[in-house]
C-alpha cells in the first residue's frame, strides 16, 4: 500500500470526536482525493506531514522542541519521505529522529489534525496538512536534542510554555483520560 493509499484509509475511517476535526478530516479527504502528490513536499499546493504528540510514561508531561525554523516551541514532527509506508510510521520516525529516544510506541489512529500556511523547505507559501498521533515514551527515557531543535524538553501537560497556547487543544486530545491532573 503507499502512504498516499494509507492516508486515504487511516483518515477515511477516523472517528474525530470533535466536529471541527471531523470537518478537517473531510478536507484532508477531498485533498487527498484530488491530489495524487498530496503526501510528497514537493507538492506546492500543500503536504501531508506527520507529527507525534510525545508524552512521558504517565502520560503528564510532553515533550516539545523549540523549532528553529518557526521560533518556538512544537511538537515533534515533519515532511513524509518516501520510504514511509504509513503516516502512523512517519510520525514515529520523526518523534524516534527528533527526541533521540528508543522504545516509542504510538497510538493505532490520529488524535487530531491541523492544516497551517508555512513557508518550509519549498521556500515557497504552501500549507502542512499535519495528522497528528499520541506517542508513548517509556519509563525513564531521556530526550536528546538533534540538530533540527534549538533545543527539547518536558513540559507538564497542564503548564505549556508562553507563546503555546494553541498546543493546548492537540495536547489534550493525547493525553489518556484522567492522565495529567
Amino acid at each position: 500500500m503507499s502512504l498516499h493509499a494509507d492516508a486515504v484509509t487511516t483518515l477515511g475511517s477516523w472517528q474525530p470526536d470533535l466536529a471541527s476535526q471531523e470537518s478537517l478530516r473531510q478536507a484532508f479527504l477531498g485533498f487527498l482525493a484530488a491530489r495524487e502528490d498530496s503526501c510528497q513536499r514537493s507538492c506546492e499546493a500543500g503536504h501531508l506531514t506527520a507529527s507525534a504528540v510525545v508524552l512521558d510514561h504517565t502520560g503528564t508531561r510532553v515533550l516539545l522542541t523549540l523549532h528553529p525554523r518557526v521560533g518556538r516551541w512544537l511538537q515533534l514532527g515533519g515532511h513524509c519521505e518516501p520510504a514511509d509506508v504509513s503516516l502512523a510510521a512517519a510520525a514515529l520516525r520523526e518523534a524516534t529522529e527528533e527526541s533521540g529516544m528508543a522504545g516509542l510506541r504510538i497510538s493505532a489512529e490520529p488524535v487530531h489534525l491541523d492544516v497551517h500556511p508555512i513557508t518550509c523547505s519549498l521556500g515557497v507559501p504552501t500549507r502542512h496538512f499535519d495528522v497528528r498521533y499520541a506517542v508513548h515514551a517509556p519509563a525513564g527515557a531521556e530526550p536528546v536534542r538533534s540538530d533540527e531543535s534549538d533545543d527539547l524538553r518536558w513540559w507538564p501537560v497542564d503548564g505549556l510554555p508562553a507563546g503555546s497556547e494553541d498546543l493546548a487543544d492537540l495536547v489534550k486530545a493525547a493525553v489518556p483520560v484522567g492522565a495529567g491532573h
